[in-house]
């Protein structure tokens, strides 16, 4: 039934800015999941519960593997109503230490003519201790990721204290970490992901978490546009440090091959692009990762995943899990639920 009313909704939405179309969406979905009987309609539309559909990681076992991308719920606000659409887990953040309000508006933009989205958010938040706080008093049990990086006005030299400090506040509160230092909206931030400095934030988070009695699993977030050389070196960092894994792609700063007119594009400016143009070498990192270490640093994609053959196509190029942004924009709220059918049927247990 939600499904099929998606389209109208999607062409209102569509009829009003990205950001006021995100927020009305998401006031809306938080209503419904404080009527009960919604809310179990809700679950009982967008649940898909099969044993063959679990994946364990890291010692946590994940009830599907479709999750939702950082970025959507930026400070925890969402995560109870989000966990009636079917999701195996939600990564919430950015988080940065203290509150931010990102950059100018407009910064987010829709690009229709190639299912994707322009955006350069610059990490507005309102700080992880809003975020802890949510988390602490969520009612849902879903498994929950903490993605974080640094104030925009903290210097390169001094990242290490403001993903520390991240670390520390939500270390109690989610399952799994993810460090984000890929973003292209944040000035300076992707030079984080060179050798020396990410081998020492990296080591320093390490280090946290040995001091505690219940370590968190940490992955990174690498960006689209590393070169074959950087990749490389990303993946001889992760095995040097011993994190566990990888997320694998932020968002792109490229722009050939749309569809979308140069003028569009130009207007559009600055910006990290997400959605169907992403696709591909998305695909292309996870596969080249999964084969250069022999599988043994568990990845999760993100990118272009629109549907079950889209997110099919990324766990055969060696990702364990993935996630979904730019495709639940697009396809609506039964996304999760219309993927996992079909992973269902691919593997024959339909």
């Amino acid at each position: 039934m939600f499904a099929r009313m998606y389209g109208l909704i999607r062409s209102l939405l569509f009829m009003v800015s990205p950001e006021s179309a995100h927020r009305i969406a998401m006031r809306w979905l938080k209503i419904g999941w404080k009527i009960p009987f919604l809310r179990q309609l809700m679950k009982h539309n967008y649940s898909v519960i099969h044993p063959s559909l679990q994946r364990t990681l890291w010692g946590i076992t994940f009830p599907n593997p479709v999750g939702l991308a950082a970025g959507f719920d930026k400070d925890a606000k969402y995560t109870d109503a989000l966990a009636c659409l079917g999701f195996g887990f939600i990564e919430i953040g950015t988080v940065t230490p203290r509150p931010q309000s990102g950059n100018p508006k407009p910064r987010l933009f829709r690009v229709t003519e190639d299912k994707a989205l322009i955006n350069r958010m610059g990490f507005n938040n309102q700080g992880v201790f809003a975020a802890s706080a949510r988390l602490q008093v969520r009612k849902d049990s879903i498994i929950i990721g903490g993605n974080i990086g640094k104030n925009k006005d903290t210097r390169n030299e001094d990242a290490v204290d403001d993903y520390e400090s991240c670390f520390n506040e939500l270390y109690d509160h989610v399952d799994y970490f993810v460090v984000n230092v890929s973003s292209p909206n944040t000035p300076g931030l992707r030079a984080l992901q060179s050798r020396e400095p990410l081998t020492q934030l990296l080591t320093r988070l390490q280090e946290l978490n040995a001091q505690r009695g219940n370590a968190r699993p940490i992955l990174l977030k690498i960006a689209p546009d590393l070169s074959t050389e950087q990749v490389d070196d990303v993946i001889e960092i992760v095995q040097e440090t011993g994190i566990q894994g990888i997320v694998a792609t932020n968002t792109t700063i490229d722009r050939s091959n749309l569809h979308a007119p140069i003028s569009k594009l130009t207007d559009i400016g600055d910006g990290g692009l997400s959605g169907k143009p992403l696709q591909a070498r998305s695909t292309e990192i996870i596969n080249y990762i999964h084969n250069k270490t022999g599988g043994t640093i568990p990845i999760i994609a993100t990118g272009g995943i629109f549907t079950a053959e889209d997110a099919i196509e990324k766990l055969n190029a060696g990702a364990s899990l993935v996630q979904v942004y730019t495709g639940f924009i697009y396809e609506g709220p039964a996304i999760a639920a219309r993927i996992c059918k079909g992973l269902l049927e691919s593997s024959g247990h339909a």
